[in-house]
């Protein structure tokens, strides 16, 4: 009968074994990864996001706002969440149309 120190010797050995394996897997497949990029003349930057997707990094331009609160200058682009200034006004009975620009 096999004990529970021998079980977990086992298992220690096959961890150690999968480790070994994964490591020499990965190793394999960076080669030739690298193999197949000397051989296409590709560049580690012809992979980023850009190259593969043909869409650029660029951040967003910013949208003008339409609808400016009076009173503070708070302002709200008509994208995303109403802000709480704006959610206020409307539950006191203005119209979103009293904030338009």
């Amino acid at each position: 009968m096999t004990t529970l120190k021998a079980l977990q010797e086992q298992k220690l050995a096959l961890e150690r074994q999968i480790a070994e394996l994964q490591q020499k897997s990965r190793s394999e497949a960076i080669a030739k990864i690298k193999e197949l990029m000397k051989e296409s003349g590709l560049k580690l930057a012809d992979l980023s996001e850009r190259a593969v997707t043909g869409k650029s990094a660029k951040p967003a331009k910013k949208v003008p706002p339409k609808y400016r609160n009076k009173s503070t200058g708070e302002t709200w682009s008509g994208r995303g969440l109403q802000p709480n200034w704006l959610k206020a006004a409307m539950a006191a009975g203005k119209k979103i149309e009293d904030f338009a620009m």
